[in-house]
């Protein structure tokens, strides 16, 4: 009847509420479930599909182990950024090289394009580089935010360096610039609750567009 309040399971009014309380009364007041007789739940749910989606990152499993990353501060105690220039430039994820400094992508890019300009000098501290060195890192970086531009249109940037382990930087014994794109939006749910970054290009396929875009 229309006076009848709505069930709050189905939405329904009287006779299909009241049908469906008697049906749930006949069952022992209890609504039907899949777990079978003498099993536990966790025997009965494993393996059965739920409401959650699922994005999969195990190459992040190198980060969390720090593999790769130096195991001292010394120039010969396997620091990445001395090693990158060593291999080719597809192997080394190399965008430029110049003289005295070149231009790497982030292994684990905040965003896609997140670039590092590095002087091949193993130094640590911005005030270690030589008036060359530091002209060429200044150029640079302005050469990167142009090649950014063109492959991606990004509405801005974040540049910046990280002096020293307290400060937030990863391998703190071989300064490094970091150039990171961004766009509108990039900050949402994923990276904010789900600590997770989503990037829509594989590492490869943006050093090649970066790297045309830096000659073009």
């Amino acid at each position: 009847m229309p006076g009848d309040p709505p069930d709050e399971v189905s939405g329904g009014h009287g006779p299909s509420a009241a049908g469906g309380q008697a049906s749930s009364a006949a069952a022992g007041g209890q609504a039907s479930s899949a777990v079978p007789p003498g099993a536990s739940t966790d025997e009965a749910f494993t393996g059965v599909p739920d409401s959650f989606g699922r994005l999969w990152t195990p190459h992040r499993m190198a980060y969390i182990k720090g593999e790769g990353k130096p195991s001292g501060p010394g120039e010969d105690e396997g620091c990445p950024f001395d090693r990158a220039p060593t291999l080719s430039d597809e192997d080394g994820l190399i965008v430029a090289r110049g003289s005295l400094v070149y231009v790497v992508l982030n292994l684990y890019p905040y965003n896609a394009g997140h670039l590092l300009v590095v002087p091949y000098r193993h130094v640590a501290d911005y005030t270690d580089l030589t008036v060359a060195e530091t002209a060429e890192f200044a150029s640079y970086t302005q050469h990167a935010i142009r090649a950014l531009r063109q492959a991606s249109g990004p509405h801005g940037f974040n540049i910046g360096i990280n002096l020293g382990s307290v400060a937030g930087a990863g391998i703190a014994a071989h300064l490094h610039q970091h150039v990171v794109p961004r766009w509108g939006g990039d900050t949402n749910f994923m990276p904010v609750i789900g600590r997770t970054r989503v990037l829509p290009q594989l590492l490869a396929d943006t050093r090649k567009l970066l790297a045309d875009a830096w000659r073009s």
